[in-house]
């Protein structure tokens, strides 16, 4: 399996969680870390540049903060334009078709937060609905999403660490194909599989 993350992070200089994670994932043989806010600092996303990248891959990961229950602008700006109509969906868009997209999320609130009654009033699932449907419309199997939530109490020194090995663990599963598809689209988190 050839694993493609697309990272999104406009402040990652002030970030303990995703810096970490990336950090991971980059270190981790057989993982391609495309980082849209190094690569397109003004929004002048090349088009084809990127379909390429996707049609070279087998899984997707969406990595990002979770910016007001979605993701930072530039990934949303890569959405538009690159998964076009007749490339990605449409009656000729089958270029996506069959392969895996999930999405790895940190978030500020903390579990609880993200609940039926929480803060938050909605579970990430369901917030997440909009990458679901996509992935869908694409033809993809649309995993449940990776998860570090809370992440203002982490601590840099245990929690933060693990989530990282936590995260390369996953990695490893799937570039090793090991990763139980079927019952990872039907839970909540991955992180309660690995």
């Amino acid at each position: 399996m050839k694993v493609l993350i697309e990272f999104a992070h406009p402040a990652l200089q002030k970030s303990r969680v995703n810096k970490l994670l990336i950090s991971a994932a980059a270190e981790t043989e057989g993982i391609t870390v495309n980082d849209l806010y190094e690569n397109y600092p003004d929004f002048h996303i090349d088009v084809p540049k990127e379909q390429q990248m996707l049609l070279d891959h087998d899984v997707i990961i969406f990595q990002h903060p979770f910016y007001w229950y979605s993701c930072p602008a530039l990934l949303k700006e890569w959405q538009d334009l690159v998964l076009e109509h007749g490339f990605a969906y449409g009656s000729t868009g089958n270029a996506l078709r069959g392969k895996i997209m999930f999405s790895v999320i940190s978030t500020g609130g903390n579990k609880a937060s993200y609940q039926s009654g929480g803060h938050n009033q909605h579970e990430i699932k369901s917030l997440l609905l909009p990458f679901s449907q996509t992935a869908h419309l694409c033809g993809m199997t649309y995993l449940a999403p990776f998860l570090v939530q809370g992440t203002h109490s982490l601590s840099t020194k245990t929690d933060i660490p693990e989530y990282g090995k936590q995260y390369r663990k996953l990695l490893e599963l799937i570039l090793q194909d090991k990763l139980d598809l079927e019952k990872a689209t039907t839970i909540e988190e991955l992180n309660s599989i690995i």
